[in-house]
């Protein structure tokens, strides 16, 4: 397990630092029906993870696929393209909106009618491919079938023939000069994604010591530490015993996990944590739970499925009993350890990751064994603790509040797919405020829920924890006017959403054109950061908002540095389209965006945004290139390291 474990950790880096993506693999062919018709048959394949978005899309979501037929000699289109069945329809968070896509495979179909005897054709498709975490810009793929016949092209005057294509003598210069081998020599930085299975099983860890705490899993320590001290016949089998038991809980946990990521698949959890129908169901979830935990009502199983495992257990010897005892456990505490776990689960399902679920059960089950296995070797560890009571009643209603809090995240997601504008992004921190006003008061005594003992005195750690819950609330008080937020960013909804905004401290980069920056940067001789951007990168706008907005980040970019944004999905048409030759097939570059992302592609050797390059005034790199991550320390760091 431990090598296959480290195995997929390298495959996880290796894959990172690939920088160039190529998922969409086109096919052409050309089928003769008869003397007077045929077909063009247009086969898109899809990598793992990938999706290629449909025909008809929102004019402000991403770029649809489109085929356009550029020459036609001695034939003719015959009636509408014909698109494949399959269409994906649901959330897509790149864009927050309800989007349509083709998974693993389409097939389009052209039918054509010959009018002469040489036919033949030529042109190319346009599309957009997108993975859960990242958009690629916009692409072209020429096809064509048949001679056409060639007509002489115009002498080149101020531009070159490079590459087998006519190229702007601009294109040819130092700063478009590939500097692919000496970023890679300073190495990569800014990609959080080697250290997000720490993070998710640092998230198992902390969920699994919040579920030590909770009413259905406290009073079991005693009764199950005494139930194996009482099976054993020598403190050293108890003991032995013991550590077993904490490992059964490992295991059924892990597998758990494994068995979520293999019924289902990395891809297909992360399609359903944006679903609209799953999130607006675990809102639900939630707040049935959260209901619960005030006291309004009791979650239990039946009680004679624990009762009957709980039964073999005690008549069974060996591996075995303990494996049930540690079943009964995850039974008996379901209704605590069910919200948190499945919240876990939808959370790491949305980093499209195989390992993830495993390694996030894998912490939560550590943090929930380890304290049976010390109690049991040391058993007057036991008469320490606090006896369950009115406290364990209290650590239930804490739970209920963060639930309802956190309910609202998924009926978020759910709102953005329809367009409901129930949640937007001002009522969503009014309820947060709310909720953990209401908090802070409940931890203070002024609340009351059934079953709730009376507070006389308020003790030391439950004024502190009411003291951070109040202040968090009025933290957020700035967020109604627009405030960004960026503790709680990741769970509200856009800023776009919110209809009253007074907040304007965004940076804003002071050059949308390569060259334009570059020559003024050489007059006034600072360093340059070029930002490869999308208009709908949401990722982009994510560090834009969080990074950027940093006041040293904001100093650092707007007066030590020229910011260049270059978007690689601008449409806007070049005065002269022109082309290029790239990995041995010829790419028409017509829009400012096809510039950029050529741009990108050929002198960095990337093409996922957000992407961030520091280059002196020659256009040689003075750091390595720089990706998402919404840390400012680690841009400031970035920075200054370039500087120097």
């Amino acid at each position: 397990m431990k090598r296959y474990f480290l195995f997929a950790l390298l495959l996880s880096a290796l894959s990172l630092s690939a920088q160039i993506y190529d998922p969409i693999k086109w096919s052409f062919e050309h089928n003769k029906l008869s003397d007077s018709a045929g077909e063009i048959v247009l086969k898109a394949t899809i990598d793992e993870g990938w999706h290629l978005y449909g025909t008809q899309l929102p004019e402000d979501g991403p770029i649809a696929t489109s085929f356009v037929f550029e020459q036609l000699q001695d034939i003719a289109l015959d009636g509408e393209l014909v698109v494949p069945d399959g269409l994906v329809r649901q959330y897509d968070p790149n864009f927050a909106m309800e989007l349509n896509w083709y998974e693993k495979e389409a097939v389009f179909v052209q039918k054509v009618k010959y009018t002469g005897e040489a036919p033949a054709l030529s042109g190319y498709v346009n599309f957009m491919a997108c993975n859960d975490e990242t958009c690629l810009p916009p692409d072209e793929v020429p096809f064509s079938f048949g001679e056409l016949k060639t007509v002489a092209a115009p002498e080149a005057t101020s531009e070159e023939t490079v590459n087998g294509g006519t190229t702007p003598a601009v294109l040819t210069n130092d700063l478009w000069t590939p500097v692919i081998d000496e970023l890679n020599a300073f190495g990569n930085k800014g990609t959080t994604g080697e250290r997000s299975l720490w993070w998710i099983f640092l998230a198992g860890l902390i969920g699994g010591l919040v579920a030590l705490f909770t009413p259905c899993v406290w009073p079991i320590i005693p009764m199950t530490v005494s139930f194996f001290l009482k099976r054993s016949g020598n403190k050293s089998r108890g003991k032995r015993d013991a550590v077993l038991y904490g490992i059964s809980i490992i295991v059924i946990y892990l597998a758990l996990g494994l068995l979520i990521t293999l019924i289902f698949g990395a891809s297909a959890l992360n399609s359903l944590s944006t679903n609209a129908f799953f999130n607006l169901f675990f809102f639900a979830l939630l707040v049935l739970f959260a209901v619960s935990f005030f006291g309004a009502f009791e979650i239990t199983l039946p009680s004679s499925w624990t009762t009957k495992i709980d039964a073999k257990a005690e008549t069974t010897g060996g591996i075995l009993s303990i494996l049930l005892m540690a079943f009964t456990l995850a039974l008996v505490s379901f209704s605590c350890t069910g919200p948190i776990i499945g919240t876990l689960l939808v959370e790491v399902a949305g980093t499209g990751s195989i390992l993830a679920p495993a390694i996030g059960m894998l912490g939560f089950a550590i943090a929930l064994a380890i304290p049976f296995s010390l109690f049991a070797f040391f058993p007057t560890m036991l008469k320490s603790l606090p006896k369950s009571g009115g406290w364990l009643n209290s650590v239930k209603v804490v739970l209920a509040f963060l639930e309802l809090a956190l309910s609202l995240k998924f009926l978020s997601v759910a709102d953005l797919a329809y367009g409901w504008h129930i949640l937007d992004r001002e009522v969503f921190v009014a309820l947060w405020i709310v909720i953990f006003a209401s908090l802070g008061f409940y931890l203070l005594g002024k609340l009351r829920f059934p079953h709730d003992d009376e507070v006389p005195t308020v003790s030391v750690p439950r004024y502190f924890l009411a003291t951070i819950s109040l202040a968090f609330a009025i933290y957020m008080l700035p967020g109604l006017w627009g405030a960004p937020l960026k503790a709680v960013s990741a769970f509200a909804p856009p800023l776009y959403t919110q209809d009253f905004n007074l907040y304007d401290e965004e940076v804003h980069a002071q050059f949308d054109n390569y060259e334009a920056g570059m020559a003024y940067a050489a007059t006034t001789g600072k360093p340059v950061v070029v930002d490869f951007s999308g208009f709908g990168c949401v990722n982009c706008r994510k560090m834009e908002a969080s990074v950027w907005t940093d006041p040293e980040v904001k100093q650092m970019l707007t007066q030590d540095f020229v910011l260049i944004t270059l978007f690689v999905d601008d449409k806007t048409p070049l005065a002269e389209p022109y082309e290029v030759e790239e990995n041995g097939r010829v790419r028409k570059i017509k829009t400012i965006g096809d510039k950029w992302s050529y741009l990108q592609r050929s002198k960095f050797g990337a093409n996922a945004q957000p992407f961030y390059v520091m280059l002196d005034t020659e256009g040689k790199p003075l750091n390595s290139s720089y990706a998402f991550d919404e840390n400012p320390s680690h841009f400031i760091e970035w920075l200054n390291a370039g500087k120097k």
